[in-house]
């Protein structure tokens, strides 16, 4: 009698252990993010999630690290494997709370990467998604700077597609929606504005100036951009991408 006592006052001890701290848990995925521990920062934040299985902000979180993860396998299969779970979570993130810009522009973001390893037909549609969702993501709130670099982003490489493979995409595939240079510039700017020290916006700027055709002004903001330090994950890649353009100016 006084076991089952015990068990009612201490459920923990039914368990086998405490219960882990849910915060402390947390806080040591946060110092993870902070030193671009991907793997270390999904794993704490896949602990949480058993702890906490609806929990929207968490669910998101490990959205963003299998999504982060891609770029850390060279193994192709491997590569959709951890954007396909990205894209679950992120999906589950925004049913559970669907009007946080947060959550609804990491749907669209996981919809790009998945889309990067799938046929043509899958990149068509993803790239609709990516479009619709980040669209969303900033008619819910107007001032969220990536949601305008991922649109921003999405008007460039559209817009960039030669005149041939738009035309085989709309023949074959229904087309995409309308893209300009000039949509993607402004976008681009506004993230810059919002968010100057970031430096992926200046350089997806400066990139999409080059796009434009303005090739003083694209060559200035890739190189304020190059000239920051690098501090989150994809910074490095995306100064890759901003050389091969200014080498081409």
């Amino acid at each position: 009698m006084r076991y089952l006592l015990m068990l009612w006052l201490f459920p923990t001890l039914w368990l086998g252990g405490a219960t882990p701290d849910v915060e402390a848990l947390l806080g040591e995925a946060r110092a993870a993010e902070e030193r671009l521990d991907t793997a270390e920062a999904l794993r704490l934040y896949r602990e949480v999630g058993q702890i906490r299985p609806d929990d929207p902000d968490v669910l998101q979180k490990i959205a963003r690290h299998y999504s982060d993860s891609v770029v850390d396998t060279p193994d192709t299969a491997e590569k959709r494997r951890l954007a396909t779970l990205a894209l679950d979570y992120a999906g589950r993130a925004v049913e559970l709370e669907p009007d946080d810009p947060v959550n609804v522009l990491s749907l669209a973001i996981c919809h790009g990467t998945l889309g990067a390893y799938g046929d043509t037909s899958d990149k068509v549609r993803r790239s609709r998604l990516v479009k619709e969702y980040a669209e969303r993501a900033l008619a819910l709130d107007p001032d969220y700077a990536f949601a305008h670099h991922v649109l921003g982003r999405w008007h460039h490489e559209v817009s960039s597609l030669g005149t041939v493979a738009r035309w085989l995409v709309r023949l074959v595939y229904g087309g995409l929606p309308d893209a300009s240079h000039a949509d993607a510039v402004r976008h681009l700017r506004r993230a810059v504005e919002l968010e100057p020290d970031v430096l992926v916006h200046r350089l997806e700027l400066g990139i999409a100036l080059a796009g434009a055709g303005d090739q003083a002004a694209a060559r200035k903001m890739i190189e304020s951009g190059l000239a920051q330090p690098s501090r989150a994950k994809h910074d490095d890649q995306a100064k890759a991408r901003a050389r091969q353009v200014l080498a081409k100016l």
